[in-house]
């Protein structure tokens, strides 16, 4: 059972989705997923039809295709495909795999996918898994989506599934999931649909996830469309976004977009955020000015320099100093007292999260800077206790030394009564 062409990208897109979603640049007082956060509890899809295959859509999606052959696979090729799995080497296992898989009929998938789960491998042969789904959601994705239903949790083997039937037959895959799914809440299995179909036609990819009501669902199809939109480029990518009337949906790819367009284009990234002040402006400038003063540390500072007297500005300065912070902290604090006015709480929290791994003395040196007197305290404690717990003779020399809030002292007494 040879893969078709569109179906076989997809399954190699699957490998490199993980790494663009683990790679995002995340901002540290939210997510870029909250912006896609359910605002309530999802209805509950309509259950069992997967599996039986009797509704009109089922029949539909089926068409003209013969009924499924039942093969059982040889003891043989179950040895064959342990091997395979089993080989060190990631281009001989796919050739090898590719190749097994052409001799596959329909009915021997479920017993093959099943093989391959009971070696306990998955975790680490996740490519290898989405071959197998692939193909199988190639032969028969009914009952490949019924197996996935009853034997797997989530999502990623549906979506996988899903994926690969979208890339070839999209407006089936939609029927199905449109016939497998009630209540108010949104679809569960378009994320995967959206993936399949972003490569050849994105303007239907974006209908399908504009319709989407605001949940963790449209932001998982958002974080499978933004790969592909990047690699047509970030004017592309910009545009695309720029047309979006969503403003939930558009700052949330504006949150996404930004962190993968910083690593490239700090400058250009500055100036779009810039040009389109919103929530997303405010989560994300610092992540960007971080980005720029690793790779141009002079133009940052230049550009920081430029900008207006505002939040925008000590957040470009939060990226400054924190970027600064993990290399030289006393370097970073002497950036902070330059720019006292544009200092707030969260450039000197993320300065003392940056730095105390490598110059605790330092980062607690200046938590007394955080205007909030309770988020100050609770700074003071965790960062001493942290380091009580790393270097207690030195951490007791500062303790001693410095002046602290009596709140912050009588907490200390009352760990050392409670350890003693």
């Amino acid at each position: 059972m040879k893969l078709k062409t569109p179906a076989l990208m997809a399954a190699l897109v699957l490998i490199g989705v993980g790494g663009f979603m683990a790679g995002r640049v995340s901002s540290p007082e939210a997510s870029p997923e909250s912006a896609e956060r359910p605002a309530e509890t999802r209805a509950s899809r309509a259950s069992s039809s997967m599996a039986a295959g009797d509704s009109a859509a089922s029949r539909s999606s089926r068409g003209s295709r013969p009924e499924r052959v039942r093969t059982a696979m040889t003891g043989e090729r179950t040895v064959r495909l342990e091997a395979i799995v089993r080989s060190e080497n990631p281009l001989d296992r796919n050739r090898a795999l590719l190749a097994f898989l052409d001799q596959l009929a329909p009915g021997d998938f479920e017993e093959a996918v099943g093989h391959f789960r009971s070696l306990g491998m998955t975790e680490n042969r996740m490519g290898e898994y989405s071959l197998l789904l692939t193909a199988w959601a190639q032969a028969d994705p009914l009952t490949a989506l019924a197996y996935a239903e009853k034997n797997t949790r989530g999502g990623f083997a549906q979506d996988t599934i899903l994926t690969s039937w979208a890339a070839t037959d999209p407006e089936a895959a939609i029927r199905w999931a449109q016939s497998q799914y009630e209540g108010d809440g949104a679809n569960p299995f378009m994320p995967g649909i959206i993936r399949g179909m972003v490569e050849t036609n994105p303007v239907r990819a974006t209908e399908l996830l504009t319709r989407m009501p605001r949940s963790s669902e449209r932001g998982k199809g958002l974080d499978y469309m933004l790969p592909h939109l990047l690699q047509r480029g970030v004017d592309a990518t910009r545009d695309w976004i720029a047309t979006l009337t969503d403003e939930s949906l558009k700052n949330g790819a504006m949150l996404r977009a930004a962190g993968q367009m910083a690593v490239t284009d700090p400058a250009g990234t500055a100036a779009w955020l810039r040009a389109n002040p919103s929530e997303a402006t405010q989560r994300r400038m610092d992540d960007v000015y971080s980005a720029w003063a690793k790779s141009d540390k002079q133009a940052a500072l230049n550009s920081f320099s430029a900008l207006p007297a505002g939040e925008i500005r000590s957040n470009a300065l939060r990226g400054v100093v924190s970027s600064m912070a993990a290399e030289n902290p006393k370097a970073a604090v002497s950036m902070m007292d330059q720019y006292p006015n544009d200092v707030n709480d969260r450039v000197v929290q993320n300065f003392i999260w940056q730095s105390f791994g490598s110059d605790p003395s330092t980062a607690a040196g200046q938590i007394a800077r955080i205007a909030d007197v309770g988020q100050r305290d609770r700074m003071y404690q965790r960062t001493l206790a942290a380091w009580i717990d790393r270097d207690p003779a030195t951490a007791q020399a500062w303790i001693q030394s410095n002046a602290l809030p009596e709140a912050v002292r009588a907490d200390l007494l009352r760990r050392q009564g409670t350890n003693n």
